[in-house]
């Protein structure tokens, strides 16, 4: 055995450490990489990560599935509650770019009725999804939420982008859904319809931190 050791050229180990070091740094995975509810995005929220793309818009939604139950954790910036981005990393759709906003989320009429999923699969996709996090609060309660809004370009029925938000501090029961995070969707859409912001920079902000996303942009 030692005389095997000796065979071994001292350059041949350096590049096996080497080889090693480097396989470790290529095996962090991507959003655009995820393969299903159990795979992760790394590191921290947002921070000019690239966001994956859903199918888009779709004639007949199936209900989605959702990370194993448990395995979302809520984080809190002030007191509001924000995604878990391994969770919900966000997911863009294909049929809505800087190109034609005017003929999708900016055009006169509307858009988001026409891409919503039914209430049907939403609302079993919802029960699904208050388990990978957990949510044991009232349903009525809380919002099934695209992170990334349909009025942004966010995909309607993709896992990554939706996720059960709970109630905002201090709200009070039997008032039903009423989140902070809805008028900042707003704001972004508007000033992205204006062409003050680019679509993929309020994108981009939302799943960041939606809760600092118009100061970011200095809509603020």
């Amino acid at each position: 055995m030692r005389s095997a050791r000796r065979l071994i050229p001292p350059v041949v180990c350096a590049c096996l450490l080497l080889a090693g070091c480097k396989s470790t740094s290529l095996g962090t995975s991507t959003p655009s990489e995820s393969g299903g509810p159990g795979a992760t995005a790394s590191g921290a929220a947002g921070a000019g990560r690239a966001i994956a793309t859903g199918e888009g818009p779709q004639k007949h939604y199936a209900v989605q599935q959702q990370p194993a139950a448990g395995s979302c954790h809520y984080r809190y910036e002030n007191g509001e509650p924000l995604e878990d981005p391994k969770c919900t990393p966000g997911a863009i759709s294909p049929a809505v770019t800087q190109a034609n906003l005017t003929s999708t989320i900016c055009r006169k009429g509307g858009y988001t009725s026409g891409v919503r999923p039914s209430a049907y699969v939403t609302g079993k996709e919802k029960k699904l999804n208050a388990a990978s996090y957990d949510y044991t609060g009232s349903m009525s309660e809380a919002e099934y939420d695209h992170l990334i809004s349909l009025q942004l370009g966010g995909d309607p029925n993709d896992y990554r982008n939706l996720w059960v938000e709970p109630a905002d501090p201090g709200h009070k029961s039997s008032q039903g859904v009423n989140n902070k995070k809805d008028p900042v969707e707003t704001k972004l859409h508007t000033a992205v319809c204006a062409g003050r912001v680019t679509l993929a920079a309020a994108q981009q902000a939302i799943v960041t931190d939606w809760t600092t996303a118009l100061s970011r942009l200095h809509l603020q």
